[in-house]
């Protein structure tokens, strides 16, 4: 399988160079040259494999360089360290399917994918003799993931920006209480947005990032997409089994575009019918809800929310989409995120048919947060975290008659106890990788989200190939 710029600036790569190159030097986001469709006898074959022979029968469609022995072996090694044998279970409650991605070790939906790309940074650099600085933005979750993903690994630093006071405690926690050699945590003056531009500038600067071997581990990165793939067709699976269902719908909180864009992967990966709609579903920061009702992809101030992961106003993965909105053209997809970067708009009303034959949307408020929080708690028992709960509501305002939804549960509970707390009136409990967070020693720099400071911090700390040796 070969890879393509959205932006056409590049020849076509392998999946390990596009791996390893991240954001495409010519500005763009890699994507596969094309997505194979699965046939409905191959689909009904995998109903009995377990999440890691499905992760390689999935993955190795995708990834042709790399022997089949080694892939199965990075695969099992980034899923044994999963507390649920079944890596995302599937629970049912009420009217709706949960679809639990928060059983790896920092509780969040991002370790099914950074688990498997911190072993695959690994396997490839020891293959190639390499180095790799790791550079990334986080709205939360995804820096945590990617630090546990890496921490400790030789030839490898990773240095993730998040925004200071802006994410919950035990996000903050988790990061800064890996105290590793090889991690750095910045705290910048800002937003997520703000720490995302610094790091595309970085990584823009093709003359900083080929002298310090940049790598990328945000959804960037097309091996998170492709992880993240895996857990659509497993649940999917699991319906048909259970239920007999060959159609289903998803509800998915994001704010960076990249979990929909997997399921958007999924939804044209198999038999067709079998992904009917995919459900964005959107906090208060509601530029895709957005352009999905209305073609509007304007940013506008970001807002604070419950949902911090969530609160994005420049999805990281909305150009992958839209290259294929642009009926695959790189020329009109350079010109509209140009023109984005410029204007902070883009006005693509005229495409609004196709957009909602791929997507419904849903802007939640906090308030309808804390009430789905409280209620699901109520009539099911269950507690759900405030991205889930933005899903969830979004999940049951589009649930149809006989259709299956499932609602993607990005994250456990405790991670935002305070919010939990307050909406359902009790502490959900801690599992034991965030018990003792807060009595752990911590180390962060707090910095200006200016690229030149976080720029030379890097070129201060990061590893060389003398180092790497």
């Amino acid at each position: 399988m070969q890879y393509l710029s959205t932006r056409g600036g590049i020849s076509p790569i392998p999946f390990s160079q596009a791996v390893m190159m991240g954001l495409a030097s010519d500005g763009g986001l890699l994507l596969p040259r094309n997505i194979p469709r699965i046939g409905a006898e191959t689909f009904s074959s995998w109903s009995e494999l377990s999440y890691a022979e499905l992760a390689f029968e999935i993955m190795s469609r995708f990834i042709d360089d790399i022997p089949s022995s080694n892939l199965r072996d990075l695969i099992n090694r980034s899923y044994a360290s999963f507390s649920s044998e079944e890596v995302t279970p599937l629970v049912h409650h009420g009217e709706l399917h949960i679809l639990e991605l928060f059983h790896g070790p920092t509780l969040a939906f991002k370790d099914v994918a950074l688990q498997f790309l911190g072993n695959l940074f690994e396997y490839l650099l020891e293959r190639d003799d390499g180095y790799l600085n790791i550079v990334g933005a986080t709205s939360g979750d995804t820096g945590s993931a990617a630090i546990y993903g890496v921490r400790g690994k030789k030839r490898i630093k990773i240095f993730i920006l998040h925004p200071r006071n802006r994410i919950s405690p035990v996000q903050e926690r988790q990061m800064t209480t890996v105290t590793d050699d090889n991690v750095y945590n910045i705290a910048i003056e800002g937003t997520f947005d703000d720490g995302q531009a610094v790091v595309k500038a970085l990584f823009n600067d093709l003359e900083f990032k080929k002298t310090h071997h940049l790598g990328a581990i945000n959804s960037i990165n097309w091996a998170r997409i492709l992880a993240q793939v895996v857990y659509y067709v497993y649940s999917c699976l699991h319906v048909i089994r259970h239920e007999n269902d060959k159609a289903m719908d998803f509800s998915i909180p994001t704010g960076n575009f990249g979990d929909i864009f997997a399921g958007y992967i999924a939804k044209n990966l198999l038999p067709e019918g079998t992904v009917r709609k995919l459900v964005l579903a959107s906090n208060a920061n509601d530029i895709l809800s957005r352009f999905v009702n209305m073609g509007d992809y304007s940013a506008a101030q970001v807002q604070q929310t419950s949902s911090p992961s969530m609160d994005i106003q420049a999805a990281s993965n909305f150009e992958r989409y839209l290259y294929y909105l642009l009926d695959k053209d790189p020329e009109r997809t350079t010109e509209a995120m140009l023109e984005f970067a410029e204007k902070g708009r883009l006005d693509l009303s005229g495409y609004c048919d196709q957009i909602k034959r791929d997507f419904s949307a849903t802007s939640v408020s906090e308030e309808d947060v804390e009430e789905t929080i409280r209620k699901f708690h109520t009539d099911y028992g269950y507690l759900l975290d405030p991205h889930t709960a933005v899903g969830v509501y979004a999940g049951l305002r589009h649930k149809q008659n006989n259709i299956p939804m499932i609602c993607l549960a990005t994250a456990h509970p405790a991670k935002f106890a305070e919010t939990v707390r307050k909406a359902a009136g009790i502490d959900p409990e801690q599992p034991e990788a965030i018990q003792g967070l807060f009595g752990k020693q911590t180390r962060c720099e707090i910095m200006d989200a200016d690229r030149d400071s976080v720029q030379e911090y890097i070129r201060t700390n990061a590893l060389l190939q003398t180092d790497a040796e």
